[in-house]
């Protein structure tokens, strides 16, 4: 009988240790298909400004409603998976995003713009929690990489937003959204069959959550976790603030400064969300290595020169800079979501919800209040504050080494 439990435990670990690319594969190119549709939204700003005649503060707005209904239920949904795993949550929240896309296809009011925008929020707070905890379950020990790989499917599809719009719905009309809803569709369909996984893998995935983290536990008082977390989420304010004020103003901004047609700036934009994209890779698999502190150091506070002389730039060198800022920026949200949640052990969803949630949310906020700064002084001021905000990173000096305070059992 002893011999029996010996091997179980063994097998368990052993089972434990694999990392399943299929899912992790599933779940990024279901996050890429959940962001291309996401992006949308930003990039067709400049067309909804002309049509319904916005200003920079309803611009904001409609951020601000994207992200708060992408943001609030984030921490619920994390907390409620963690008790309760749900194999189909994924397959709900990107319905949200199907009937979203739809009505914002055909909206006719700044009203509607709102509801619209809302939905397809929604189904990005449950689409972010659940999926970043299936990627933890399914990494096999390699977390790093599993949420980098995750974030890689996510940006690349951010940065396909812009030029999809730039040729599709910019020549076409806003009527076009609504073929995008089959990619919604798609998606679907792609996390049905990961819900099939974890629904026929239950017991497997609970010995997981048991086998792998009971081996360490961390040397830090409560008070210096919290301390870390706070420290955690300013530097995600930093980040994605100013990601914020790329993604949002960006376009207006070039169109402002060089002149640039419409297409021309979205195709800039592309460039950057692209760059951001091919950075996402680097941070996690670092961080696995090297540890996730020098990885944050060097992501948000790295970034800093780049982003100080960008407002000061021509078109040339404005284009070198957004590439050299979407690569650096972007290595970081990875490594400080699965810092975060090696600090706090057991609590994956949890974590995730908290931290998608808070970056969705901050940034939301953040681009309404950089709306308003920008009608009230001008768009090139707007960029000319946020530069100033990777300095925020000096504060990844107070972050403990986390593979220092690990104690074996």
């Amino acid at each position: 009988m002893k011999n029996t439990l010996t091997e179980e435990t063994t097998l368990t670990k052993q089972i434990a240790q694999q990392t399943v690319f299929p899912i992790l594969f599933a779940i990024s190119f279901s996050h890429l298909l959940n962001d291309t549709m996401q992006s949308l939204i930003p990039a067709i700003y400049p067309i909804l400004k002309s049509s319904f005649r916005l200003d920079f503060a309803q611009i904001g707005l409609i951020t601000l409603t994207n992200q708060l209904t992408a943001s609030i239920l984030q921490p619920f949904v994390g907390l409620y998976t963690d008790k309760k795993p749900q194999p189909y949550a994924l397959v709900i929240g990107m319905g949200f995003t199907l009937i979203g896309l739809l009505l914002l296809s055909q909206v006719a009011n700044f009203g509607l713009i709102l509801l619209a925008v809302g939905l397809v929020g929604v189904g990005s707070s449950i689409f972010h929690p659940e999926a970043s905890r299936m990627a933890h379950l399914a990494s096999g020990g390699r977390r790093g990489m599993a949420q980098s790989l995750f974030q890689l499917g996510g940006n690349a599809g951010s940065s396909l937003g812009p030029i999809l719009a730039a040729l599709i719905i910019v020549p076409y009309g806003q009527g076009n959204l609504g073929w995008f809803s089959l990619a919604a569709l798609l998606a679907m369909l792609v996390l049905g069959w990961v819900g099939n996984w974890q629904k026929n893998h239950t017991a497997l995935i609970k010995k997981k959550i048991v086998a792998v983290p009971a081996e360490t536990h961390l040397a830090l008082s409560r008070n210096k976790v919290i301390m870390s977390l706070v420290i955690l989420l300013i530097l995600i304010f930093s980040k994605h603030v100013y990601l914020a004020s790329m993604t949002s103003y960006f376009t207006f901004y070039l169109i402002d400064k060089f002149h640039v047609s419409v297409q021309s700036s979205q195709m800039y934009l592309f460039v950057f969300l692209f760059s951001v994209a091919a950075g996402t890779f680097i941070g996690g698999p670092i961080g696995d290595r090297f540890g996730r502190k020098y990885v944050i150091w060097g992501s948000i506070l790295g970034v800093a020169p780049f982003t100080l002389l960008l407002p000061y730039a021509n078109l040339f060198w404005t284009a070198v800079l957004i590439v050299c800022i979407g690569v650096i920026l972007s290595s970081a949200f990875s490594a400080i979501l699965v810092y975060a949640q090696e600090l706090v052990p057991g609590k994956v969803g949890l974590i995730a919800g908290l931290f998608f949630g808070f970056a969705f949310g901050i940034a939301g906020i953040g681009s309404a209040i950089l709306g308003k700064v920008a009608d009230q002084t001008s768009i090139d001021f707007v960029f000319k504050i946020c530069s100033f905000l990777p300095l925020i990173g000096l504060l990844t000096f107070f972050l403990p080494n986390l593979e220092k305070n690990k104690i074996k059992h």
